[in-house]
């Protein structure tokens, strides 16, 4: 015999359909605040992006005038245009070492193929084989 508390909330189905409200509810709940939280998180990366490459361009405005500093040193002793001409050949070493290391290391990386992962696969899909 039903109970008087089971017919007025519609026994078990009516309680299953609640309870599957619910979740429903909960569920889009946690998706708005993930989404709300989501682009908080990226204004607050863009943000810092922006900053980052602020101070990458002013690092690099620094590195310049570090340059031209030492320039304008050599040019007590020597004329400008050699002392400029010595700042100039050291930048174009450093540039070419940097470049020769940087080919030597991409070299190094291609293909960019896991080779280790690659090869405990086949050893593994062998032994399972045999």
């Amino acid at each position: 015999m039903p109970t008087p508390a089971a017919s007025q909330n519609g026994g078990v189905g009516g309680a299953a359909k609640q309870v599957a409200e619910h979740a429903s509810s909960i569920a889009k709940l946690e998706l708005e605040l993930a989404t709300l939280e989501l682009k908080a998180k990226v204004a607050t990366l863009g943000l810092g992006i922006g900053l980052g490459v602020g101070a990458a361009v002013f690092g690099f405005l620094m590195l310049a005038f570090l340059f031209a500093t030492a320039a304008a040193a050599l040019a007590i002793f020597l004329p400008t245009w050699l002392a400029l001409l010595i700042v100039t050949l050291f930048l174009g070493a450093l540039a070419a070492t940097l470049g020769l290391l940087a080919l030597s290391s991409i070299k190094k990386a291609t293909p960019p193929l896991p080779e280790q992962a690659i090869r405990e696969a086949k050893l593994t899909s062998a032994a399972i084989k045999s």
